[in-house]
């Protein structure tokens, strides 16, 4: 059934659990743990462990994480391609988790090496095999990893292999702007916003019918909306409603990331959109109930 490739973020991540309001200027007890994360790579491994058979991942990384980093995702299943970079080092995310009030994060972010991604990392081959091809939308947020965008979206288009994006961050993505993103990802045949980034590149206040707006734009839109499921949009017209799988959080890194890869996988298995979107919710559901964002590894 062909590969998946994505190309994306690896970063490292530091969850901070706590329970109620941080404390400012004193202590806040917390359960702390170092994993590894990054959206691009979150995809890959839970597209692998939902069952896509050769799931291919592009990143940059610096030298003092190289090595864990490509252990964690041949771990995971993943074959990574790793570029090392010699002057920044590894992205770094805090994820702050209030267990309080439904495991939502908050992220302090540390790009590194993994926004220096540059269209001297990229090869025509990567694509060899290639059945879909995935772009992290934080590839958007610097000037090196837009350029290496456009070269790789015109290198797939030349070989007929689809493309996803995830837009990734409201926050990036309100400072980069929503026509410029849109301009960004002209020809894209799948959109992956979560509801506030939808809305963000609409102006509208509605879930759905900023996924209607936004499928008159790009193919086929899928909105995630945690909790309240995923809406799927084509032709300017919202045309499934897939219910989210119920779940007691833990924490939400990575839940988005999840339904991602599970839908890519589907998608590569022949599903229909509606039903690869069920996928990404089961996913979703799964990954909330741990900690981090990547599945658990492959036996």
């Amino acid at each position: 059934m062909g590969a998946l490739l994505v190309v994306g973020d690896v970063v490292t991540d530091v969850v901070a659990r706590h329970r109620g309001p941080l404390a400012a200027g004193t202590d806040t007890a917390a359960a702390i743990r170092t994993v590894p994360g990054g959206a691009g790579a979150n995809v890959a491994c839970w597209a692998a462990y939902e069952g896509a058979a050769d799931v291919r991942l592009l990143g940059r990384v610096g030298v003092e994480a190289a090595a864990w980093h490509e252990r964690e995702l041949a771990a995971g299943g993943v074959r990574p391609r790793l570029v090392v970079d010699p002057q920044a080092p590894t992205g770094t995310v805090i994820c702050l988790v209030d267990e309080s009030a439904s495991a939502e994060r908050t992220f302090l972010t540390d790009s590194g090496a993994s926004l220096r991604l540059e269209p001297a990392d990229w090869s025509d081959a990567l694509l060899d095999g290639v059945a879909r091809l995935h772009l992290s939308g934080y590839l958007l947020f610097s000037e090196p990893s837009r350029a290496l965008v456009t070269v790789a979206l015109e290198a797939a288009r030349a070989r007929g292999v689809p493309v996803s994006l995830d837009p990734a961050s409201a926050g990036f993505l309100a400072e980069l702007g929503a026509e410029r993103f849109l301009g960004l990802v002209e020809g894209v045949d799948v959109l992956l916003p979560s509801r506030d980034e939808a809305c963000l590149l609409t102006g509208l206040t509605d879930a759905a019918g900023a996924a209607a707006e936004l499928s008159l734009r790009v193919p086929l839109v899928i909105v995630k909306q945690g909790r309240e499921g995923a809406l799927v949009a084509r032709a300017g017209q919202v045309c499934a409603r897939v219910p989210a799988v119920p779940a007691r959080p833990r924490d939400t890194t990575g839940a988005g990331d999840a339904f991602t890869g599970a839908f890519l996988a589907a998608l590569l298995a022949g599903a229909e959109p509606e039903d690869a979107a069920a996928e990404g919710c089961r996913a979703g559901a799964r990954a909330v109930e741990r900690v981090g964002g990547r599945p658990p590894l492959l036996e």
